[in-house]
């Protein structure tokens, strides 16, 4: 087009992103093609081939890029607050298209499970997930017990709230949220929640 000024960099990349999500969105995961995400970036599929060598490079370059690394206190001395705020990232990012898109990467597991083992990729490389992220934390500074910090344990938080979530239809409330850490995340870890 005349006139139209060539996006690079960080725009460019923002946009090829953007195209995998709406095209999983609407294809699915067993049909999505660089040709489709170049097609709906309105970029020469040749853009795509410099970077990725497949629809899902793109797809994980894009969740990736999105997905929020949780930063627990650097003093360690909020734990409970820790875990809160683990909990709310969890819902922003809930809203987000890559969370989508990792659930459709987790339907299809099946016929995919490459796939899924290089997501679990890009979650080890962000420090895991969430509640787990400061969960481990703490171990590490000696603040929890190790051997209480299980997978399961790491994965309560995160279960209950998309529980409630199928449950109620609606994200949990802030209050609910604390609730879900005192009444169930602290004392798995041998934590008495406050008064």
């Amino acid at each position: 087009m005349p006139g139209r000024s060539r996006r690079r960099g960080e725009e460019l990349l923002a946009a090829l992103h953007g195209a995998a999500l709406a095209e999983l969105d609407e294809v699915g995961l067993g049909r999505l093609t660089m040709e489709g995400i170049a097609r709906r970036a309105g970029t020469p599929k040749t853009t795509l081939y410099r970077r990725w060598s497949t629809p899902e490079d793109v797809l994980l370059d894009a969740i990736a890029a999105a997905y929020p690394v949780e930063r627990p206190s650097p003093a360690a001395d909020d734990l409970r607050g820790d875990l809160i705020a683990a909990l709310e990232l969890l819902l922003e990012w809930s809203r987000d298209p890559t969370a989508r898109a990792v659930q459709a990467i987790m339907l299809e597991r099946h016929r995919y499970p490459g796939l899924v083992d290089r997501l679990e990729g890009v979650f080890d490389r962000a420090g895991r997930r969430f509640t787990a992220t400061v969960l481990r934390h703490y171990a590490r500074l000696g603040l929890v017990d190790p051997t209480l910090v299980t997978h399961v344990v790491e994965d309560l938080g995160e279960a209950l709230v998309f529980k409630h979530v199928v449950d109620s239809g609606a994200e949990p409330t802030p209050e609910q949220l604390a609730a879900i850490v005192d009444e169930a995340i602290l004392p798995a870890v041998g934590m008495r929640p406050p008064r």
